[in-house]
């Protein structure tokens, strides 16, 4: 099974064509597909990124199992639960596991396309909120990502199956269109951090009372990415954790703004008054 079909390459001559298109559609008078093609090109570039990044951890793999061996060693030390108890409880029913691998190379991309073409086109004026979150928020996974840490699922040592591979359902071979995704970068999970902004934006944005049903998003992908031991508890904390720090960040850079705008709009106003005088 493979959830991705585009190479590095490929992604980033796609979204350089796009962002060409996008300022054709521009001088064409067509701003509205320009900005389509725009947004389009900048998740490409994003999506290229994380390929890049992906390979270039693969360039130096030392001390990736031993980072990955420390850090279960250490959540089991702060009395964590261990993840690959969760597995073994897990594995005693088929379905579940392969509906988590099903999940898990479905859900992380599909969840995020579908919250982005619906606020893009049903709320586009919180389209920049999501779309700086999602851009900041993987970028910062990504830099932490140079650094490799190896998946729990390598370590069959500490009671971890890859079970991915065990069903014939891993993302990480045979790869179609010659992906090959990063096995090395498991610290901090993007899974985790895109799960909880598709989450809270659904919150932030909808107004049926159907919008809590997103939050099961999160919680069943925290659960998969455990289960399938392609994460352990820690990349999932350091993920939101960076979320978090970007979400400060967002609203800083929005109240200053804000700040800024506001002595124009009184201005504006005194001269509204006095034309009206």
């Amino acid at each position: 099974m493979q959830n991705l079909t585009l190479t590095w390459q490929t992604s980033g001559g796609a979204g350089v064509a796009l962002f060409g298109a996008a300022y054709a559609a521009k001088r064409w008078g067509k701003p509205g597909l320009g900005l389509a093609c725009r947004e389009a090109g900048t998740l490409l570039a994003l999506f290229t990124l994380w390929q890049l990044v992906g390979h270039l951890s693969l360039v130096s793999t030392d001390h990736a199992l031993d980072r990955a061996e420390w850090i279960h060693r250490t959540e089991l030390d702060w009395g964590l639960p261990d993840e690959a108890a969760w597995q073994r409880v897990a594995r005693e029913y088929p379905w579940l596991i392969s509906a988590s691998n099903y999940y898990y190379a479905t859900m992380h991309f599909g969840a995020m396309i579908a919250l982005l073409v619906w606020v893009f086109v049903r709320h586009r004026d919180r389209y920049a909120w999501v779309r700086n979150t999602v851009v900041l928020t993987t970028a910062a996974c990504l830099l932490i990502q140079f650094l490799p840490v190896a998946p729990p699922r390598m370590l069959p040592g500490n009671g971890f199956v890859d079970v991915a591979a065990e069903y014939g359902q891993s993302v990480y071979g045979g790869a179609v269109g010659g992906v090959v995704e990063a096995q090395l970068s498991a610290m901090p999970s993007v899974h985790v951090a895109w799960c909880v902004i598709v989450a809270v934006a659904v919150l932030a944005i909808a107004r049926t009372p159907w919008r809590w049903l997103a939050v099961l998003h999160p919680v069943l992908t925290v659960y998969v990415v455990v289960v399938t031991a392609n994460h352990f508890w820690a990349d999932g904390l350091v993920a939101v954790g960076l979320l978090m720090i970007v979400y400060l960040v967002l609203n800083a850079v929005a109240g200053w703004r804000g700040s800024a705008d506001r002595p124009a709009a009184v201005e504006w106003e005194k001269a509204k008054e006095t034309a009206a005088g």
